[in-house]
């Protein structure tokens, strides 16, 4: 009889959290609402016939890449989303019985990959107030950690990590792999990008999924030293980047003033909606993300049923009590759940005085 290796066989199926396509206002995955650049659109446009029955070249776009970071190009590998360079690292990196670090809550990709892999993960949890717990990380490393993930700024929280704790880290573990996930750097401006090709455990990661408003078209960027970039490429498709992503690499990378007002709405709107929830009695964590994290406590439930009737999907996070992640979209956008939610938290306070 034909079987799976013991460790996909024991591995529970991942469920896509996409939400309901009736939903008017999708607040749930942290992508734009606002979409992609002007310019993208209209290069999409433009592709003819003959260029989409051709393979792309993933190294025109790694050197486009590369020169927009200030790297070399064999310091750069284009992945399929920053999900595929994930699995990448695991499968590299990881072997049976080898010990994946992650910082919890965390992104769940970064477990299944390794459980693929027939590694085990090392789940170090945040501090109480959701801070990056140094003392704790330092302590989880041993000779069988092979691969240690740091998200920054951190997803769902929306916390940052310091630097310096960043540098010890590595330090600590100079056999091992450091991913640094820099998913939402662009809300955040702070980057250990230039210590590739100095560091040589260090790998960054970046998406177009968020700012650039790309997450339909899976582009990812995945950043070493030359020589585990070099052994990474031995593992990946030749074609594993599509043509659109190729042909609207160059105008997503040059529309920077579209990325920077984007960033700068997105970032003005998030602090808006953090006052004006703080305000009413939420407790919400500063962010440096696209998204916030609001403890509703015994509401949350409510509250993610209210939406949902309301057309607008939020991210349930059982695994930070009592809290719902929201996706920052447009001013007008954000207005919308403010008036949503004083509507349910209108609607439950009758209910409860009814009982009474």
């Amino acid at each position: 009889m034909l079987k799976a290796r013991k460790c996909v066989r024991e591995m529970s199926e991942y469920h896509s959290p996409l939400c309901d396509p009736a939903m008017e206002l999708r607040l749930d995955l942290n992508e734009s609402t606002t979409g992609c650049s002007p310019r993208v659109l209209a290069r999409i446009r433009s592709l003819d016939a003959k260029l989409l029955a051709l393979y792309p070249s993933r190294e025109s776009g790694e050197k486009l890449v590369a020169d927009f970071l200030g790297i070399k190009p064999e310091e750069v590998l284009l992945t399929n989303g920053a999900d595929e360079g994930i699995d990448l690292l695991c499968r590299a990196y990881l072997d049976c019985d080898d010990e994946l670090i992650i910082i919890t809550p965390a992104f769940a990709m970064y477990e299944i990959f390794a459980r693929a892999a027939g590694a085990k993960t090392v789940r170090v949890p945040t501090n109480a107030d959701l801070s990056f717990p140094i003392e704790q990380v330092l302590r989880a490393i041993t000779p069988r950690t092979r691969l240690i993930v740091i998200t920054n700024p951190n997803n769902p929280t929306g916390l940052d990590v310091s630097r310096e704790d960043i540098l010890r880290v590595i330090k600590a573990a100079p056999d091992s792999a450091v991913l640094l996930d820099e998913a939402y750097f662009d809300f955040y401006g702070k980057t250990m990008m230039e210590q590739i090709g100095r560091i040589p455990n260090l790998f960054v990661a970046r998406t177009f999924s968020k700012a650039y408003g790309l997450a339909g078209m899976r582009l990812g960027i995945l950043a070493g030293a030359a020589e585990q970039i070099s052994l990474l490429r031995r593992m990946i498709s030749p074609f594993n980047i599509n043509a659109f992503a190729v042909e609207c690499l160059k105008e997503a990378l040059d529309d920077r003033q579209f990325v920077a007002g984007y960033v700068k709405q997105v970032c003005g709107t998030r602090e808006w909606l953090r006052e004006k929830l703080t305000a009413m009695g939420f407790q919400c964590w500063p962010s440096y993300t696209n998204f916030l994290l609001v403890n509703f406590g015994d509401l949350r439930a409510s509250v993610l049923e209210g939406m949902t009737n309301r057309k607008i999907a939020l991210r349930n996070r059982p695994d930070c009590a009592g809290c719902l992640r929201i996706s920052i979209g447009t001013q007008q956008e954000m207005e919308r759940v403010l008036a949503a939610l004083e509507e349910i938290v209108a609607e439950k306070s009758v209910s409860q005085q009814a009982v009474r």
